[in-house]
């Protein structure tokens, strides 16, 4: 992360005095003006700020009459004085975005330090996390032009500087666990000289001064800030300094330096590991770690060696085959994999074979648009690479064989560490561990490694009924032991009588997994009454992640309150943490939260019901809770997105949670992408509490997004799930809503036949409704539906109703949809000035509601058209400008759509280069047989391209996988143009006979749908 301006290119240092580099020669860019509007730009890059953003960043409030052309003209003189400035800085819209890479921005390699910090720490690895932050803290000059930028860089530039002195705090943090004490006490006089009021800076001072033996000063530092703070602020420390003073004061053994151990080596990039850290206080468990081993270094074979290691939950089994695999992993270099697989995670689906592959190539670096879509193709491609890898490869929480087979092949080099409650016996090849539970011995040794050696050996007697009660399983041993370490006055004895008092909690703490639950109650009942009840509602969330705000709506509290509910579980051990602001639940401590609640047995209980007990009714009330919550999000959410989309009629929003930030699109962006799997997993918990209006109100928002990531097959199972919740509840609206969405993806999945089916129920729903919304929808989409049948005469009235119909009704987004499905249509039939009418008006009612995604699209058809006409100048600028716009908006399957033509119209003017990396990403930026529609379209128009080019057998390749792909769901028009690209590449390969049959073939399927001869040659 240091600087190397020698090797680059351009790179901008703008952490202090703006710099600019290009390589080992330092660029002048111009005065203050080019400065402020250069390093506004760069605080953003790739993000277009419009002139008056800039405007406000060089004069403030003060902007003189010519303010916005002397920012043009800066903008103007910096692409001269920049190399390669053309293309650093372009103009979008009403201004300007900086294209530059991570590597390009010191700021930019700064963020990425914390973010690599962040995911060390969250890793275990505090040696890179310590290394991240140096580097990033390394690249800080001072403050954005040195603090004379005026009083919006002057902003931006404090909330640097809160950023910076973070990652200090936490550099200090992590040296100090590293075992540096004396060493910073420099260091951190000098920042609290400069920042005296940062109470975590006095703190860490005190403790490096406590462990290096100046107990007193550490103390007269405390006095010193305490005195400090009435002066300036009237108030005293706050809670954290205050307890750390008084632990000082008694010389409390938990102030000690924490015991070293090895540091992890570093994994350079290509050599992933993501394992989690092992337990420094693992004990016991030495026969199996000693069988797992021998059997590793005694295998013969070459396919993969497996270790199947079960046992019932708690009984230590991820953590025996995490300790094994950090052994091997020095005879394994090239990856070191862990995924859970969530086979027993009450409330949650197992983690599919596809879903596996794909986060498990992610791990390894493969980059998402590489991987396929479909789930066959995730699998085939993971497969493909363990081949080629030797790796250890972690499968943890697994339901049974048929979740792990997939994942296999051979031959491998790859070490497979299976773990699961279920004994895998029809695993072939697999070697199986049995774990039970811990001998007596080990027991105590486990619980002294959690409590403390001292405290334990001085009840000797008590620690070993302990382990009795707690039936010597690891889990239940070590939260009984964290429970007392938590509680330094309690004793062992106190404890032991505890469990003792309770004749059915002995009972089940002998009875398998259930005294896991036994144990897990420990821990609940030293909770307040307050805090107990939040720990069964946030029970009810459905996710595998919870946020603040979703947690906020769970506990009817303000997000800033549910944070502290969640900090005190995590601390109490009763939640985990594996990214800053995220909390997730064991499974076994989710289970527990919700039978305490017993509302997820009986879902049907209504709030206040006669049948509902006082657990039914909390747990009722937290779920609606969080369904209206969700309910609103993704309403601020798409409405952000998708602006001009239409919704149902409903009553006015009822939840009073606070949202997440929503007012931009990427705020939008960001928290949909990640809350798209606990929003699908909060639809099927609306469906099993029978809250039928949530579910199909919840399932027409979460498709937005599903639709934008290509996630089809999910989108058409969510949308029958609401057509079933539909029917249920009775409401007709509701009805013709979800079997409307359904036909949407039916359409884009290449089910014509099924989607015309629910399509037309949906329209005679409308029309007996009068909704006269719903039937433009629902004949719109009819028509497109016939379209793709190939059945054009019947699809142009349907098309054309639908239009008029939403014109009448003022519905602008929907109105361009379906004039850009006009367009296609009058393209298809050669029609061509007719679908630049379609086309362009569909573009200007885009922009008029800021519909980006409909603006794409239009752009996109009128870039058809032009082609078609010849104008292909126009078309190229046309697609460009759709480029431009398409990022974020776009589905993967349409991004392939909108490369393919742009290389098509770069080839017919002659650019060739373009033309072929558009045409290669096109087919490569991911597997489209889940889109057959645009699978089909793509392989002919790059098919057609190569045939222009004399690549006759690659031409021939594709337009036979196209026509795979468009006969195997009924795409009419594609279908025959692949025969047509069929018979053209065999005409020239010098088989004519074929090429004439295909052709006859191709000419009788265009006749049939209206399409001329011309428009086919």
């Amino acid at each position: 992360m240091s600087e190397n301006t020698g090797e680059l290119g351009v790179r901008f240092r703008i952490l202090g005095s703006f710099e600019c580099w290009d390589g080992s020669e330092r660029v002048r860019v111009g005065g203050p003006v080019h400065e402020k509007v250069l390093v506004t730009l760069l605080l953003e890059p790739q993000r277009v700020l419009p002139v008056f953003r800039l405007v406000e960043a060089v004069w403030d409030e003060n902007a003189p009459a010519t303010a916005a052309h002397q920012v043009r003209k800066a903008v103007a003189e910096l692409r001269q004085r920049i190399p390669d400035g053309r293309n650093l800085i372009v103009t979008e819209g009403p201004g300007y975005r900086a294209l530059t890479t991570p590597d390009q921005v010191d700021l930019s390699r700064f963020t990425q330090g914390l973010k690599q910090a962040r995911e060390a720490t969250a890793a275990g690895q505090n040696a890179l996390a310590a290394t991240a932050l140096r580097e990033a803290l390394e690249l800080w000059r001072g403050p954005l032009l040195s603090g004379s930028g005026g009083s919006v860089l002057a902003a931006a530039s404090a909330a640097l500087e809160e950023r910076r002195l973070t990652a200090v705090e936490q550099l200090f943090d992590l040296r100090l666990d590293s075992g540096e004490n004396g060493e910073l006490i420099g260091e951190l006089r000098e920042f609290i000289d400069a920042h005296p009021l940062r109470e975590t800076l006095r703190g860490q001072l005190m403790l490096a001064l406590f462990r290096s033996g100046r107990q007193a000063e550490a103390l007269e530092e405390f006095a010193k800030v305490r005195e400090f703070l009435i002066d300036e602020l009237g108030i005293g420390p706050g809670d954290s300094l205050t307890e750390l003073h008084n632990a000082i004061l008694r010389n409390s053994p938990e102030l000690a330096a924490p015991p070293q151990t090895t540091v992890a080596p570093f994994t350079p990039e290509g050599r992933p590991s993501t394992l989690p850290y092992d337990l420094r206080d693992f004990t016991g468990r030495e026969e199996e770690v000693r069988e797992l081993l021998g059997f590793v270094a005694e295998a013969p074979g070459t396919g993969p060696l497996i270790i199947a290691i079960d046992g019932m939950g708690g009984s230590g089994k991820t953590s025996l085959a995490v300790r094994a695999a950090h052994q091997l992993a020095d005879s394994y270099p090239d990856a070191q994999l862990h995924i859970d697989l969530r086979g027993f995670t009450p409330s949650g689906q197992p983690l599919s074979a596809g879903a596996a592959a794909e986060a498990l190539l992610r791990a390894l670096g493969v980059p998402g648009d590489r991987i396929p879509d479909d789930a066959e193709g995730r699998i085939a491609l993971w497969r493909r690479t363990m081949s080629t890898h030797r790796m250890i490869l972690l499968l943890d929480n697994a339901l049974d064989e048929s979740q792990v087979r997939p994942l296999l092949t051979s031959p491998t080099e790859t070490l497979v560490l299976v773990t699961s409650r279920a004994l895998l016996v029809d695993l072939d090849a697999a070697h199986t561990v049995s774990l039970g539970v811990m001998p007596p011995g080990d027991s105590v040794a486990l619980v002294e490694g959690v409590l403390g050696r001292t405290r334990a050996r001085a009840e000797p007697e008590a620690v070993a009924q302990l382990a009795e009660l707690c039936g010597h399983l690891p889990l239940a041993l070590r939260i009984a032991a964290a429970r007392l370490r938590k509680r330094p006055r309690w004793t062992v004895r106190y404890l032991v009588d505890r469990l003792r008092d309770d004749a059915h909690r002995l009972a089940e703490l002998n009875s398998g997994e259930r005294s896991v639950e036994v144990t897990l109650r420990l821990s609940y009942e030293g909770l307040a009454a307050e805090t107990r009840e939040a720990f069964r509602m946030l029970g009810q969330h459905p996710g595998t992640e919870i946020d603040v705000y979703a947690a906020g709506a769970l506990l009817d509290k303000s997000a800033r309150d549910a944070e502290g509910v969640l900090e005190y579980l995590l601390d109490m051990h009763l939640l985990q943490q594996h990214e800053t602001g995220r909390y997730a639940f064991h499974d076994l401590v989710r289970s527990f939260a919700q039978n305490l609640s017993r509302g997820s047995a009986r879902p049907d209980a209504e709030p206040g019901g006669a049948n509902a007990g006082a657990g039914d009714e909390e747990a009722a009330r937290a779920v609606r809770r969080l369904l209206d919550f969700a309910l609103a999000a993704t309403d601020a959410a798409c409405d952000m997105l998708f602006p001009g989309r239409a919704r149902i009629n409903r009553p006015e929003p009822r939840s009073a949670a606070e949202l997440p930030p929503l007012s931009t699109p990427d705020q939008a962006r960001d928290w949909l992408e990640r809350e798209q799997d606990s929003l699908m997993a909060a639809v099927s918990l609306a469906y099993r509490w029978e809250l039928d209006s949530h579910v199909g109100l919840l399932a027409a928002n979460v498709v937005f997004p599903l639709d934008l990531r290509g996630r089809l097959e999910e989108f058409r199972e969510l949308s029958r799930t609401a057509i079933t919740a539909a029917r249920r509840l009775g409401d007709p609206a509701l009805l013709r809503l979800s079997l409307s969405n359904l036909s949407v993806a039916c359409w884009k999945l290449g089910r014509f036949e099924e989607g015309i089916e629910v399509a037309e129920e949906a329209f005679e729903l409308a029309v007996g409704l009068a909704d006269r919304r719903g039937e433009a929808k629902d004949t719109g989409v009819l028509g497109l539906l016939l379209s793709a049948l190939g059945r054009y005469h019947e699809a142009l009235p349907r098309l054309q109703q639908s239009i008029s119909i939403k014109r009448e009704l003022g519905a602008e987004r929907a109105e361009a949809e379906s004039l850009t499905n006009l367009s296609n249509l009058y393209a298809e039939w050669g029609r061509f000035p007719e679908a630049v009418e379609a086309a362009t008006r569909a573009i200007t009612l885009s922009r008029g509601i800021g519909s980006v995604d409909k603006e794409v699209e239009g752009l996109t058809e009128l870039a058809i058209a032009k082609l078609g006409m010849g104008e292909v100048d126009v078309a190229a600028d046309l697609l460009g400008r759709a480029r431009k716009l398409a990022v974020d908006v776009m589905s993967p399957a349409d991004m392939s759509l909108l490369l393919a033509l742009s290389a098509e119209a770069a080839d017919r003017i002659g650019e060739s280069k373009p033309a072929t990396e558009w045409a290669e990403s096109a087919l490569q930026l991911g597997d489209l047989s889940g889109a057959p529609m645009r699978e089909a379209a793509v392989g002919n128009i790059v098919g057609r391209l190569h045939t222009r080019n004399g690549r006759y057998s690659l031409a021939l390749d594709l337009h036979q996988h196209a026509h795979d792909a468009a006969s195997g769901i009924g795409y009419r028009v594609e279908e025959a143009h692949a025969l047509a690209g069929m018979a053209h590449a065999l005409e020239h390969l010098g088989d004519h006979g074929s090429a004439r049959v295909h052709r006859e073939a191709a000419n009788k399927a265009f006749e049939a749908m209206g399409i001329p001869a011309a428009r086919t040659a």
